[in-house]
């Protein structure tokens, strides 16, 4: 590999690190308009391994904006991000593949406060983990998800 092809591999790296977090920082904000501009035009998403829906991402954020709203404390944790991407004989293609585990602790509404802060008695009272396959490709916007899917483990209910 040259030089410049390096640099062009640790620039697509942190591109696409900043679209996952991205993603995160959407669904614990509830910004789903910075939710829906993370997918191409055609993006879907499949949160049915968590009793969740499948289908384009436009609609699933619609679904997401419903169902978050009995969780107005979250905190999406990714971890352990796998990059693959595309290898064109040396050079870096247009479609990336990650693979990362996640935690992601909830409060529920009514359970404490809802405003986002913490609360002297304030333990999350939902949890849910396991690991998302994030499917990307480059676009002339920089690179967006074609698909994410959710592949969830395991999930806990305290009172």
């Amino acid at each position: 590999m040259t030089q410049r092809v390096d640099l062009a591999t640790v620039m697509d790296r942190l591109a696409i690190d900043e679209v996952v977090s991205g993603y995160a920082v959407a669904l614990d904000d509830g910004d789903w308009a910075a939710y829906r501009a993370l997918f191409t035009p055609d993006g879907r998403a499949d949160y049915s391994s968590a009793g969740g829906v499948e289908g384009p991402a436009r609609q699933v954020a619609d679904w997401l904006a419903e169902t978050m709203r009995m969780f107005p404390v979250r905190q999406h944790l990714i971890v352990n991000r796998l990059i693959r991407l595309e290898d064109l004989g040396g050079s870096p293609g247009d479609s990336a593949e990650v693979r990362a585990d996640f935690v992601n602790p909830m409060r529920l509404t009514g359970t404490g406060t809802d405003a986002g802060t913490a609360d002297a008695g304030g333990a999350p009272n939902f949890f849910a983990a396991g690991r998302y396959t994030f499917a990307l490709a480059r676009t002339r916007e920089g690179w967006r998800f074609s698909r994410v899917t959710v592949h969830e483990k395991w999930r806990h209910l305290s009172s």
